[in-house]
């Protein structure tokens, strides 16, 4: 067998090759080993709402396979981009973040300097999950669908109200791009979560919001909110009976949040290929798959390049609409 031009000899050759074999063995070997204390998962959001629920759904099963423990840390604030700056420049190799369509899709259209890159401080690992946007009013609006919503609004232009979990926030998309399609003006009001806007809403201190599914659906079931469209492309087995914003004269319209873990992009590739692996299976299984139907929430589970190319896609999505709806960060 002849020797590359860097060997002069075959016993060099030899040695080289039995080095590389223990190289790889090592760093397989490390990666099986790996995790080495709990992961820590990070929810760039405040708790209550649909990003909280996805992730604990995720988390409580890939701690069954992955032998650590993984918890959920809320860490809200900025539209999500504290939380993404800190865990971009995370080096313990057991901190991620739930990726969303506002950090990964449409932040950096909105704020003027990012202190991280979506796409180079970043590793996809895989989508978790699909969440139907919900349009919903306080229950003593009269109005009981999106047609009435939109005649009532513009038959009393100014005087309602929507809240959001904050500017650029999943909710402040869904709504604008709702009035967008509608052709409506309806006054934001931003809050710090979902959980402190959902609490005014039913308060009635505000008209109407979107939001995801699993945030919304005890409060539809409760009465305390009514729902008159769902983003979604088709009825949702939860509420049959609501129509969609596009069988409502919308053609085309849908609106779904999304949810994909993350981590940092210095994480070595044997953990990033082995959280693939573990978050995959989770997010493909049954348990996953019932905690998020309950709530209507869908479970995806995607690989790693899948996950990739369609972060590409919703950038090219979300550029323009943020362009013609001026979305701005607070105090710009």
């Amino acid at each position: 067998m002849p020797l590359t031009p860097m060997f002069t000899t075959r016993r060099q050759f030899v040695a080289h090759t039995a080095a590389s074999a223990l190289a790889l063995c090592a760093t397989s070997t490390h990666a099986e080993a790996w995790p080495t204390k709990p992961l820590r998962l990070v929810v760039p959001f405040a708790p209550g709402g649909s990003s909280e629920i996805v992730a604990r759904a995720l988390a409580g099963e890939m701690a069954k396979t992955i032998g650590q423990n993984v918890f959920v840390d809320n860490k809200p604030g900025g539209a999500g981009n504290i939380a993404m700056q800190e865990v971009a420049h995370a080096t313990d190799d057991h901190t991620l973040i739930l990726g969303h369509i506002g950090t990964l899709a449409v932040n950096q259209y909105i704020f003027p300097k990012l202190p991280y890159d979506p796409n180079k401080d970043f590793t996809p690992i895989t989508l978790i999950s699909k969440v139907p946007s919900l349009y919903v009013v306080h229950p003593d609006l009269p109005v009981k669908n999106l047609k009435e919503f939109v005649a009532y609004t513009k038959a009393n232009p100014g005087k309602l109200s929507y809240g959001s979990a904050g500017n650029g926030s999943a909710g402040h998309l869904a709504f604008e791009y709702l009035k967008m399609a509608t052709d409506t003006f309806i006054l934001h009001v931003p809050y710090r979560g979902t959980g402190a806007m959902l609490t005014d809403l039913m308060a009635g201190r505000l008209d109407a919001a979107a939001a995801g599914a699993p945030a919304l659906m005890q409060f539809i079931k409760a009465g305390k909110l009514r729902c008159i469209a769902t983003g979604s492309s088709a009825r949702l087995p939860l509420l049959p009976d609501v129509p969609t914003v596009a069988e409502q004269g919308f053609k085309g319209f849908e609106m779904t949040q999304w949810y994909g873990l993350m981590a940092p992009s210095k994480m070595p590739k044997p953990y990033i290929d082995k959280l693939e692996k573990e978050a995959v299976a989770a997010a493909r299984g049954k348990v996953v798959h019932d905690k998020l139907s309950q709530d209507t929430a869908l479970a995806i589970g995607n690989t790693r390049a899948e996950f990739e190319a369609f972060i590409k896609l919703e950038q090219a999505r979300w550029k323009p609409v943020i362009a013609r709806a001026q979305i701005k960060p607070e105090g710009i």
